[in-house]
């Protein structure tokens, strides 16, 4: 099985507001890849999810991938088994209510069954160079057009969503 490393940042300027992820993608010690995507209207929890989700979608064959975020919502999420915990419990975390970014939350599950993920978490703006990029990245995305329209999220402000 191939291995990656993901490296991934998301940024949001309000929180919601316009939002951007960066992700590099590297093989055998190079960067073979740098995504990035900005969406008009967010959340900086969503742009961390997306910038690991989107690219991971781009792999098409199983692989192992390290994925590096400074996110400790998302590391913990996984490594701590709240995913696990929150799926077992019908999507709903211990005082009973829905977890937050449902949506996201179902498409990392799927993901994490496809690759064989593993996460680690790394200090932000710590010089961490991967990161670092990562978030210019970002950045550039959430300021930059075109934006993309995180439907799910928007229809949840609207009150059209259900969760």
């Amino acid at each position: 099985m191939n291995e990656i490393q993901l490296y991934s940042d998301g940024a949001c300027s309000g929180n919601p507001g316009k939002g951007g992820w960066g992700c590099l993608l590297e093989y055998n010690d190079n960067i073979v890849k740098e995504l990035s995507k900005g969406y008009r209207y967010s959340t900086n929890n969503r742009m961390e999810l997306l910038g690991i989700i989107e690219p991971l979608e781009c792999i098409l064959k199983p692989c192992t991938i390290l994925i590096y975020s400074d996110s400790q919502y998302i590391v913990n999420s996984i490594n701590k088994r709240w995913l696990t915990k929150w799926k077992s419990n019908n999507w709903e975390k211990s005082d009973g209510k829905i977890i937050s970014n449902l949506d996201l939350w179902k498409k990392m599950d799927k993901l994490c069954t496809f690759h064989d993920l593993i996460f680690k978490w790394v200090k932000g703006h710590d010089n961490n160079l991967n990161n670092e990029l990562c978030d210019e990245l970002a950045v550039k995305a959430r300021i930059n057009k075109p934006f993309h329209i995180d439907i799910w999220y928007e229809k949840l402000i609207k009150g059209e969503n259900n969760v």
